[in-house]
């Protein structure tokens, strides 16, 4: 009995509330302050069932209709996060180089090639230096994010693919979280949210999301009361677009392509649930998936109850990015939600009632 209380505290010792909770995932960043932009690569330790689903209007992404379920090749070996627009889908060659090194990749007679599939967002216009020169950095930050991916802890907020991200109103960022089924398995998500909407409800420190914490990991503060019709008006970044929030969402079931395909549509849910609003004509909101395979197959319900936490987790994911994220010191840019509502000051629960 005692040992089978040592091993569920080592279990939960082990448990970061992020996507690296579940095994055989792990997560590298790689960013450039002055850039401000960066990558984040999300490896897996064997090839993994993957799909993948976009429903912005203006998507950026590499390899994404090879993940559609009725495409041949079932597993993937790694996904990409990346700043830089366009220019980011360099950062899958440079994640594509460092599997090829290490013996990874799909075997084709004596060839391997990794496969990688990506999404980018669009953060060009944040007061970085994109003066780059010939070539964009973005291979080289894959290559170096890549070779940081590390299983269990890592930051959140302005790193990775979510240090140039924004929203109509703060700073945005990288945010991860992970929850449990009823039936045992493991659900995480990891999201760059550089959202044309808002994350929070009008201009009040109170997380759209706030219904699905858990805790108090993005502050704890709920809704507020009443949230006005002003609140629900559409409110987004004006000018040229800098949108397009990003996004994986993965589980240690067994699962098929078809299952894993739902398993974003699911996620997509999550955004729908935290950002206001999403899926734009202007943005690109693409969720990436993934099934470990590490535990077996989930009945109907047991599956349901997966496709319920994908929602959830991604949900509560993005609210985190926000809520970790830090102000960029480029002039100009826009304060990070610590910066806006924590500082010196307490913030109580009729705070933002607009």
């Amino acid at each position: 009995m005692f040992a089978d209380i040592s091993k569920a505290q080592d279990r939960e010792a082990d448990i970061h509330n992020l996507i690296t909770d579940i095994a055989g995932i792990g997560v590298g960043n790689a960013d450039d302050r002055r850039l401000a932009s960066g990558v984040t690569t999300i490896v897996f330790d064997r090839p993994v069932i993957a799909s993948g689903l976009s429903l912005g209007g203006a998507p950026g992404s590499r390899d994404l209709l090879l993940l559609d379920p009725g495409r041949t090749v079932q597993t993937v070996d790694a996904f990409v996060l990346a700043g830089g627009s366009a220019f980011g889908l360099d950062a899958a060659g440079g994640v594509q180089s460092g599997l090829r090194a290490d013996g990874r990749g799909l075997a084709l007679g004596p060839a391997r090639i990794p496969i990688v599939p990506g999404a980018i967002l669009m953060d060009l216009l944040n007061g970085g230096d994109k003066d780059w020169g010939l070539h964009a950095p973005y291979r080289d930050l894959g290559y170096e994010a890549y070779r940081a991916a590390r299983p269990g802890a890592f930051a959140l907020g302005t790193v990775g693919a979510g240090t140039g991200a924004t929203t109509v109103n703060l700073k945005g960022g990288l945010g991860s979280a992970s929850s449990e089924t009823a039936a045992g398995f493991r659900v995480g998500a990891l999201v760059a949210v550089n959202a044309m909407g808002s994350v929070t409800v009008g201009d009040s420190p109170h997380f759209w999301a706030s219904a699905l914490e858990d805790a108090a990991e993005f502050g704890g503060l709920g809704l507020p009361r009443p949230v006005s019709r002003d609140a629900l008006s559409l409110a987004i970044k004006g000018g040229t677009t800098t949108a397009t929030t990003i996004g994986v969402i993965a589980t240690d079931a067994t699962l098929t392509k078809q299952q894993a395909y739902r398993l974003s549509i699911m996620a997509h849910d999550g955004f729908a649930r935290a950002i206001h609003p999403a899926h734009l004509p202007f943005d690109g909101d693409t969720v990436l998936s993934a099934a470990t395979g590490e535990k077996p197959s989930p009945d109907d319900l047991a599956f349901a109850e997966i496709c319920l936490e994908a929602m959830r987790t991604m949900a509560r994911a993005i609210a985190r990015g926000v809520y970790e994220a830090e102000t960029l010191p480029q002039r100009g840019a826009l304060p990070s939600w610590k910066d806006r509502f924590a500082k010196g000051q307490s913030i109580s629960q009729s705070d933002g009632n607009l």
